[in-house]
């Protein structure tokens, strides 16, 4: 045995192949535990069968294959050769990061996962890429660099340590310089180019194109109406835009989209007559009225006044929201100013050409009360219009200082068709004017001074309406009449009766309300 070591240990030293280096050997054997590696020595090695797993963690090892493998221990206690194919990987990664950083070269890696302040990188070895350095603009979402593989520069090593910093962002920056210069160089006014959504705001769009940012207005990106540029793109969006106007000295690029179409504002006349019928889809809504797109670029203007012909539309949204497909008449077409006014209420018949053959002078209608004013009331006639009665049409003897004391919104009221002006749109009612005048009665039999008997009619908010026979009521002011209900007889005396005034006020006599 002894002759059989010492033989051994002067084998070793004849061999070319040493400890501590790394050495070419051939994959013998797969096995559960170890890959077994022929290094051209009176036994072969064995590799942990960790060292030879992928990514997606399956042995990447086949019997034949080649491998370079770093030599542990010629013999362990077990007396094995003891090889590392990782140690001699590594060793050769370093030697290829040195030169790459000797050469400034870039080199390929994997972003494994986030580690505090950036990103662990796989590139043979471990290697730390700080957030600051994965893109030109800081980014809002970490996790989507996760995964993927990208091309990085060596901006700290150190062997000893172990240590890689890497840039994305410093070779980003470098190809952005180059492609700015090509960019400068070649660039002209109505050239058609390729370019990348780098930012949105209210006015209009930032637009890289090749490393130089160009503004995309608002105004420039659709012949349509277009309330904010979110609308039709966002960040990151390759689009096709014209070069409107290109300073070079400035480095300023104007840039248009609407520009590669046709305007569809030349053919708008030989399209559309005036009087047509058309269909459109809403766009905006505003306190004026509504646009509609008529199609692709091309928008008309329904005007309030043109939305109904018998109700006050206060604002559009009462009666459409956007995106809402309506049918309208062209009224009128403007192409040099791009206008086009739309007509929603021609779509149909005007019922104030008929109102006079329908509501004679006299007839008598049903309505609901739809809004009081000071003035008068308006009152709903068949859904058709609303009439207004005036307040010196409401009653012979005003006993209230405003018409909501004596009506309410949503009362069905009976009135007389008073007056019909089709031209200006008026239809005045009369609710008094279904009474006898009372004040022939009054002015005959109720003097002022004159004492009478009647009945509490009503509570109001100036007092209580007292009836003196049918057909004459007067009022007691509140002050005068506080203990009295409806239904009550009350002695009274005529205090005013003025008919110009459309005024009959009592008051009650003091024996009455003891």
């Amino acid at each position: 045995m002894e002759g059989f070591a010492q033989l051994f240990e002067e084998s070793l030293k004849k061999s070319p192949i040493r400890e501590g280096e790394i050495i070419s050997g051939k994959v013998i054997r797969v096995l559960k535990d170890y890959v077994m590696v022929d290094i051209g020595f009176k036994s072969e090695g064995k590799v942990p069968i960790q060292e030879f797993l992928d990514f997606e963690g399956k042995v990447a090892a086949n019997i034949g294959d080649s491998v370079d493998v770093f030599l542990e221990n010629f013999e362990n206690e077990h007396g094995e050769i003891v090889l590392s194919k990782e140690h001699a990987d590594v060793m050769k990664t370093w030697d290829k990061l040195v030169e790459a950083a000797e050469k400034d070269s870039p080199i390929d890696g994997k972003v494994i996962c986030k580690v505090k302040g950036g990103f662990s990188v796989d590139i043979g070895v471990k290697a730390f890429l700080p957030a600051s350095q994965v893109d030109i603009k800081p980014p809002k979402n970490l996790d989507k660099y996760v995964g993927k593989v990208y091309t990085f520069k060596i901006v700290k090593l150190n062997k000893a340590r172990g240590n890689v910093v890497l840039s994305r962002k410093m070779l980003l920056e470098k190809e952005r310089e180059s492609l700015k210069a090509e960019t400068l160089a070649n660039l002209q006014e109505g050239q058609i180019v390729m370019g990348v959504i780098k930012g949105i705001t209210d006015y209009g769009a930032f637009v890289d194109v090749g490393g130089i940012d160009g503004l995309l207005h608002v105004a420039d990106m659709s012949w349509g109406h277009i309330t904010h540029p979110s609308e039709i793109m966002a960040v990151g969006d390759e689009i096709r835009v014209k070069v409107l106007k290109f300073d070079k000295e400035a480095q300023r690029i104007s840039l248009g989209m609407k520009q590669l179409a046709d305007d569809p504002w030349n053919q708008v006349e030989s399209k559309f007559a005036v009087g047509s019928r058309i269909r459109g889809k809403v766009t905006t809504l505003t306190d004026y009225g509504a646009f509609v797109e008529i199609e692709e670029g091309v928008e008309g203007l329904v005007h309030v006044s043109e939305m109904s012909w018998t109700k006050k539309i206060k604002h559009p949204s009462k009666i459409m929201t956007v995106g809402d497909v309506i049918d309208s008449v062209i009224l009128d077409i403007d192409a040099q100013n791009r206008r086009i006014s739309l007509g929603l209420k021609q779509i149909e018949a005007n019922p104030w050409e008929t109102m006079s053959d329908r509501y004679p002078i006299g007839t008598k209608i049903k309505g609901i009360i739809r809004n009081i004013a000071d003035f008068g009331i308006f009152v709903d006639v068949n859904g058709e219009v609303d009439g207004l009665v005036h307040i010196g049409d409401l009653a012979w003897v005003q006993n209230y200082a405003h018409p909501s004391e004596a009506f309410t919104k949503g009362q069905e009221v009976e009135a007389m068709v008073l007056h019909i002006d089709p031209e200006n749109e008026k239809f005045s009612l009369g609710v008094k004017q279904l009474l006898d005048d009372p004040w022939d009665v009054i002015n005959e039999k109720y003097a002022v001074g004159t004492k009478a008997e009647g009945t509490v009619a009503k509570k109001i908010a100036g007092g209580v309406i007292v009836q003196l026979e049918p057909g004459v009521e007067g009022l007691v002011p509140s002050a005068d009449a506080k203990e009295l209900e409806a239904g009550a007889k009350v002695n009274v005396v005529v205090k005013q009766a003025e008919q110009k005034e459309r005024k009959f006020i009592l008051s009650c006599e003091k024996s009455s309300l003891e």
